[in-house]
């Protein structure tokens, strides 16, 4: 089932998720559901916040990207309680566009670094440690920040902030156009 995705405003949006454990209701329905979301919106992963749900759970499908990057082929994993321990600040960031389902319309460069240390549980709840770079690693980061109730936009300086402020607006309104189902903010 495509669910709607939450647009900026939502309250949920700005929550800190809960942890879940296994026996949560319909689990497994749910993380179908998110697939199918994310793959009708055309995105590269979706945090639970964006379809309103306040619990730590994101897919991500870079399988999208294979053709040039034939290293995601048939990447599509689901991360459970997922938190970055650590970001490596002393190697190299990198800046590149991000955009949002939550923020259709709005497309800004985000400094991040490039690795992260990072656990989760995948979907059979099993307890992952591990080193992410790259494109993964800013995916992640991206995703795992709706977990915290932070957004991309929170992430750009105070005059690029101010640039967008106007779009920000609009969005609290609900003047926008994407060509997904969402749920607006409440005016």
């Amino acid at each position: 089932m495509i669910l709607p995705i939450y647009i900026y405003g939502n309250p949920v949006l700005r929550k800190q998720a809960q942890e879940i454990t296994p026996d949560y209701p319909d689990l497994q329905t749910l993380i179908e559901n998110m697939f199918e979301t994310l793959t009708e919106s055309d995105g590269v992963g979706l945090a639970a916040p964006q379809i309103g749900l306040d619990i730590r759970l994101v897919v991500i499908d870079l399988d999208v990207l294979s053709e040039d990057f034939p290293e995601y082929k048939d990447f599509k994993k689901v991360y459970i309680n997922p938190h970055i321990v650590e970001y490596d600040t002393e190697g190299p960031k990198d800046t590149m566009e991000e955009g949002c389902l939550s923020l259709p319309g709005i497309h800004e460069n985000v400094t991040r670094p490039k690795r992260i240390h990072v656990t989760y549980q995948d979907k059979d709840f099993n307890m992952h440690d591990e080193w992410v770079d790259g494109y993964l690693a800013r995916v992640m980061q991206h995703e795992f920040d709706h977990l915290d109730g932070t957004m991309f936009v929170d992430r750009l300086s105070p005059m690029r902030k101010q640039l967008i402020r106007n779009k920000l607006k609009s969005l609290l309104q609900g003047r926008y156009r994407c060509g997904y189902r969402t749920k607006p903010a409440k005016r």
